[in-house]
């Protein structure tokens, strides 16, 4: 046996074995492979186009879920993705960052197509009516409940603050938990785009 067909040997038993190939490792949590979560959606953006998940295909996606009167976590985590797309220099134009309502009566298009693009021209504000919304939400594990205020139009609505990630395939590929820093999930985006 030679030296060269010995260490391609070692090589192989190695990756075999121990799984020794050279996986990326993200600051977000990998969930590669995990099954029962969404991957696709039939809702409408905020310029009243009709959208699915095959329109970003070739793209890195975040996904979001919220509502335009959150006071913290949804403008925090739109501010960081802002932060992402500085980050990500000329690799921005291959990232689209989805924000989803669960607040369909309130976040009426108009609404939408001024908070979301407020943050970046380039995000997307998703709506769609009540069953729409009930479906992507179960689709994607997201868990949302109105919280009644002290009039009627007043509600909040606690909802899951973290974010989804897909890999230009848009396969489901990253769990970004709310308060990851911009300049840890820029790195990772970078990843999925390779």
């Amino acid at each position: 046996m030679t030296a060269r067909s010995g260490a391609v040997a070692i090589f192989t038993l190695c990756v075999a074995l121990f799984g020794c190939e050279n996986k990326p490792v993200f600051n977000a949590l990998d969930v590669t492979g995990i099954q029962g979560y969404g991957n696709d959606f039939r809702l409408t953006d905020h310029t009243g186009k009709p959208r699915t998940m095959e329109d970003f295909r070739g793209k890195a996606v975040v996904i979001f879920f919220g509502y335009t009167q959150c006071p913290d976590v949804c403008p925090t985590t739109l501010s960081e993705m802002r932060q992402v797309m500085q980050l990500l220099g000329s690799d921005a134009q291959r990232l689209q960052v989805l924000f989803v309502t669960v607040d369909p009566a309130r976040d009426t298009p108009e609404l939408l197509s001024k908070y979301v693009p407020s943050f970046n021209p380039t995000f997307l504000g998703l709506y769609g009516d009540n069953a729409a919304i009930e479906k992507v939400t179960k689709d994607f594990k997201i868990i949302y409940r109105v919280a009644a205020g002290k009039t009627a139009e007043s509600y909040t609505v606690d909802h899951s603050a973290a974010s989804l990630a897909f890999d230009p395939q848009g396969r489901l590929r990253l769990f970004i938990n709310y308060g990851l820093e911009a300049d840890k999930i820029a790195p990772d985006i970078k990843k999925l785009l390779r």
